[in-house]
């Protein structure tokens, strides 16, 4: 299962190329179909397998050989090892289920977490291009997870898990909203937007998550950014788009909260 989860996120990448392209520029990502930026042909279905297509064609397109960018064939690879990462992680609540409603409610959870997966390789790539993170792909988030995860919760007898993640989910907004507040230059709405979505997914798995997604986001942000000053690739004034680290620091605390707050604890020797 995890193998086929790795082969549906190529494809899932392939369509998110499309959605990081048309998305920030307001286009439809339905019509019209994908075409190549410099002739304009259509690409037939045989060229717009993931991946292979990129390597047979020796990353030029076929009707004007104007080069494909690399990117293409990364986004779907990405896409694919984040998916099977995921259900690798999520797939063992399901296997342990001891009833049909126990293994719906673990499968809906696995569900909710590959669409937080696939919306992080489209917000980190499009903030990174144009600085934005677009309410289109952000704001459904919040309705998604609140459904997937609020079902997860009931269908596993678990129904602490709301209370955490609507904990998260205010709390991240709230905080990054007076961030955004008190330093507009530093953060934007469409970072306090998303630190909900994250406190939503992040809180619903508990406290450890939560706190150790929060802080990696500011931990992983600081060292780049003290990174590019001592490289002077950046001044005091360089704007970095935040959303790729709370993202990454979400998944972090996703993946490995409880284990790395446990070894924080270890190491002061609160536990």
């Amino acid at each position: 299962m995890t193998v086929a989860a790795g082969v549906f996120g190529a494809l899932i990448g392939s369509f998110l190329n499309v959605v990081i392209a048309r998305v920030p520029e307001g286009r439809s990502i339905v019509r019209p179909a994908s075409a190549c930026g410099a002739c304009g042909h259509e690409i037939r279905w045989y060229d717009n397998v993931p991946v292979l297509s990129w390597l047979l064609l020796r990353a030029r397109c076929r009707d004007c050989g104007a080069p494909i960018s690399a990117r293409y064939p990364l986004v779907e690879i990405g896409t694919a090892l984040f998916f099977a990462l995921v259900t690798f992680v999520f797939l063992e609540p399901v296997l342990d289920s001891r009833s049909s409603l126990e293994v719906v409610g673990a499968a809906l959870a696995l569900a909710a977490y590959l669409y937080l997966a696939a919306i992080s390789v489209a917000l980190a790539a499009i903030d990174l291009d144009v600085s934005r993170l677009p309410n289109k792909i952000v704001l459904p988030g919040y309705p998604v997870g609140a459904v997937l995860l609020g079902a997860s919760a009931l269908l596993t007898g678990e129904p602490i898990r709301l209370g955490t993640a609507a904990i998260g989910m205010a709390a991240m907004f709230g905080l990054y909203l007076i961030l955004a507040l008190s330093y507009p230059g530093g953060m934007g709405l469409g970072d306090v937007k998303l630190a909900g979505v994250l406190g939503l997914f992040t809180g619903w798995l508990g406290w450890a998550p939560l706190l150790v997604g929060f802080l990696l986001a500011f931990l992983l942000g600081g060292a780049l950014s003290l990174a590019l000053l001592a490289t002077r690739r950046a001044t005091g004034k360089t704007g970095i788009p935040f959303g790729p680290w709370m993202l990454a620091g979400a998944w972090g605390g996703i993946l490995a909260g409880s284990a790395i707050a446990s070894w924080y604890l270890g190491v002061f020797g609160l536990v």
